[in-house]
């Protein structure tokens, strides 16, 4: 029976079983992509194609013993954890804190406590660009070490640290389909810096540190800006790269279990489509059955010359201003500094060469899109 007695929320998280965690990409690919399964069993949620899922994660323990060690503390000190509620540092460094990017109220104090001179004035507004140059692929732990100078107590070392946040994940299961489970589609962040191996917080957390078997504290984030149109007869144009194709097979899930008449056409972009077609055996049934109008992908590596995504929207120009003519929504989902923005782009030049405009009349084409609802990003 559901629980319908707990509210479950970013500050009450419902734990979720991990049912499966499976990998995506293949075994020479250059990224660890992977698809997991969250049991809703019993929670009483419900959640709609677009929606994204937080994930309450916690930190590597390699790490917090690897700053434990850089502080000379034991871990079992006493400090303030989430809420102000007293814990041991080891435990508060472990759950509450973000231990990975200083924060700029812990590079101050680091300047103060080793008086180092050189850190100060990079800290200074007009050396910005600078300070952005230093910091890049240093932790916390890095500087603790380049600094064994500057001695912080533990109560005072975590008031510099910000707080850990939840990770945020598009959904990329409908719930018609599986109302009692949700589907994740992550990619597992690990990069070589400064001698260490990195790890992203959140993905590794579901890669390496739950067990199948085992729950994640999850809530779900409501996105009423990125919807399906609620008439199935309606095209649609879905355009996204790497994980960005999670809400979209949510949303081709959802438009065949409600029996949508309308167009669906994917764009969809990787490195390799031997190593990087994500899901590739259900969007090609989907193709092959003609529930998935059409299906245009972008390996980028394949080729001496790099394509992507906006190079097949240019050389489908035509056929996109026809659908958008007859009324088609328009999705984005990846990448917002250089994907979401090509496609953009790419998207203004269709129109304005497609139908005839000028570039200002162009955008107020795109405008009126976004106005409508017509045009929808879910970037990052």
């Amino acid at each position: 029976m559901p629980n319908e007695t707990v509210s479950w929320s970013r500050k009450n998280p419902f734990p979720a079983k991990l049912l499966v965690n499976r990998g995506l990409s293949g075994p020479y690919s250059a990224n660890d992509t992977r698809h997991y399964e969250l049991s809703l069993a019993g929670s009483g949620l419900t959640y709609e194609a677009g929606d994204a899922v937080g994930v309450m994660e916690s930190n590597c323990l390699n790490l917090v013993q690897e700053i434990l060690d850089a502080l000379h503390c034991s871990g079992d000190e006493c400090v303030p954890g989430e809420g102000g509620t007293q814990k041991r540092l080891r435990d508060a460094l472990w759950k509450d804190y973000a231990i990975n990017k200083p924060s700029m109220q812990f590079l101050h104090a680091l300047a103060d406590k080793a008086d180092d001179s050189f850190l100060r004035s990079l800290l200074t507004p007009e050396h910005k660009p600078a300070l952005e140059h230093y910091l890049e692929g240093l932790h916390i732990v890095d500087l603790l070490e380049e600094h064994p100078s500057a001695r912080f107590t533990p109560e005072e070392f975590v008031s510099h640290l910000r707080k850990l946040l939840p990770r945020l994940y598009s959904v990329a299961s409908s719930p018609k389909v599986h109302p009692e489970n949700v589907h994740l589609t992550v990619a597992t962040v690990r990069y070589e810096s400064k001698g260490r191996l990195r790890k992203g917080v959140a993905s590794t957390y579901l890669a390496e540190r739950v067990a199948v078997g085992a729950v994640v504290p999850i809530f779900f984030h409501v996105a009423k800006g990125f919807r399906l149109p609620e008439n199935g007869d309606i095209p649609i144009i879905m355009v996204g790269a790497g994980t960005g194709i999670a809400p979209f097979r949510a949303f081709l899930q959802e438009r065949m279990a409600m029996g949508a008449k309308g167009g669906n056409w994917l764009f969809f972009g990787d490195q390799r489509e031997k190593e990087d077609f994500l899901y590739r055996e259900e969007f090609v049934k989907m193709r092959d059955d003609r529930f998935l109008t059409r299906l245009s992908t972008a390996f980028s590596r394949d080729q001496e010359e790099k394509i992507y995504v906006q190079h097949r929207m240019r050389e489908n120009a035509a056929e996109i201003w026809k659908w958008l003519e007859e009324g088609g929504h328009f999705f984005v989902c990846g990448d917002a500094s250089r994907m979401a923005k090509d496609v953009h782009a790419a998207l203004r030049e269709i129109i304005e060469m497609e139908g005839g405009k000028t570039p200002e009349q162009a955008a107020e084409y795109l405008e009126a899109m976004e106005k409508t609802k017509r045009y929808k990003r879910d970037v990052y």
